[in-house]
């Protein structure tokens, strides 16, 4: 594989203003990608794309909320008229939600958690397999945890139950484009250094764990024309 393996690709990344996402939009344009970064946080987009720059790389910003009714869709579109076609899309937005016992969580949360980590990406899903499949190998990325249906946890039911959902959406996508060219799989980072993560374990010691771009890589790596798994679920630490 070469220093440029995403030259003259195009890659979708949402979650991009801060955090796992935007680490891995700017080791996708390092390594040859136009990007094309979305997030709520304009700021944070425009931070990200002066790194880009910097990096001798592109990148097109798209403030996006994905609970928009057509925000999703209306993406699409543009992409469809600027490119027509997708090479890569990493699915990478998510909200933690409350930490307590499920019998204490409000509708609210649940809507939140379940429209952000769940139905968004069955969303784009729908919106961009179209995009994905004009590309000669189109692939797909999606971020889940270890703390979904492989490993439950007390008190974390709203976001592990949307993360076991999404997981069986990504999996049961993959069996139905099996064969082709367009391949999907799922990325548990592990701990690593968010804010996500520091609002789900206030108590820890951040600099104890990985820098987001120690984990990018590995997303990097799964949007590469040359990878050749799918329907599977990675650990990024082992």
């Amino acid at each position: 594989m070469t220093d440029t393996p995403m030259k003259g690709r195009i890659a979708l990344v949402t979650g991009a203003s801060r955090g796992l996402g935007y680490s891995i939009a700017l080791k996708l344009a390092e390594a040859g990608a136009h990007v094309i970064a979305t997030a709520r946080t304009q700021a944070g987009l425009e931070e990200l794309d002066d790194a880009i720059s910097k990096a001798g790389g592109s990148c097109t910003l798209v403030p996006l909320d994905v609970q928009a009714p057509d925000g999703i869709e209306k993406l699409a579109e543009a992409v469809q008229q600027r490119w027509s076609k997708l090479d890569a899309m990493v699915v990478n937005a998510g909200v933690l939600g409350e930490l307590m016992p499920a019998a204490q969580l409000t509708s609210k949360v649940w809507n939140e958690v379940l429209a952000v980590n769940l139905i968004a990406p069955a969303r784009f899903i729908r919106a961009f397999e179209p995009l994905l499949k004009q590309s000669d190998a189109g692939r797909a990325v999606f971020t889940t945890s270890g703390v979904g249906s492989r490993r439950a946890k007390a008190y974390w039911s709203a976001y592990a139950s949307s993360k076991a959902g999404q997981d069986i959406l990504v999996q049961s996508w993959a069996r139905e484009i099996d064969g082709g060219t367009l391949k999907a799989n799922l990325v548990n980072p592990g701990t690593v250094r968010t804010r996500m993560r520091a609002k789900a374990a206030p108590g820890e010691d951040p600099m104890s764990l990985p820098h987001p771009d120690e984990i990018a890589p590995v997303f990097v790596s799964l949007c590469s024309p040359e990878e050749t798994r799918n329907g599977e679920i990675l650990d990024a630490q082992g």
